[in-house]
């Protein structure tokens, strides 16, 4: 992984110079392109190409599956995350998982992440059908947990299992 050298980084005059927006149709080559991306960085995994666009479309033809945010600037996506859903029986409501998390290189520590979280949390407030918010993190990304925890997010009393058939 290659890291932007900090002097690199350009520096915005706030949060102001991003929109965030549901993401569209359009979105979908630069959705395809910050998950290959965040494969390559996270897990050193290089994705099937075919098999990501046809899964980030997948979520555009059913909205049961989820949804896509994008952070916008000068035009262009320039972070995304999606959001799928699990039934609490619980609670009544759905949990909304945050997932796919991806901020360009170069607009990392300007807030964008802090915009989708705020955006997201505006809409769990206001739709009584929504009990939380929810999301997982490797457990050596401490930067990632850290980002987590200032927002106001704990960690839980659960650990995650998967079995999964395929290897990505």
């Amino acid at each position: 992984m290659t890291v932007l050298d900090l002097n690199q980084r350009r520096k915005f005059d706030s949060v102001s110079d991003f929109s965030v927006r549901d993401a569209t149709r359009e979105d979908i080559l630069e959705i395809v392109r910050f998950n290959a991306a965040m494969a390559r960085e996270t897990e050193d995994l290089d994705l099937e190409p075919i098999k990501l666009k046809e899964g980030v479309q997948a979520v555009f033809e059913d909205p049961l599956k989820g949804f896509y945010l994008v952070v916008e600037h000068a035009g262009k996506a320039r972070a995304c995350l999606m959001i799928t859903t699990e039934w609490s029986d619980w609670r009544n409501g759905h949990f909304w998982w945050i997932q796919s998390v991806y901020v360009e290189k170069e607009y990392r520590n300007q807030g964008l992440f802090k915009a989708l979280y705020r955006y997201l949390l505006d809409r769990v407030e206001s739709n009584s059908a929504i009990a939380g918010l929810r999301l997982y993190v490797e457990k050596e990304n401490i930067l990632a947990q850290q980002t987590y925890e200032k927002l106001g997010m704990h960690k839980t009393d659960y650990f995650l299992y998967e079995y999964s058939k395929t290897k990505v």
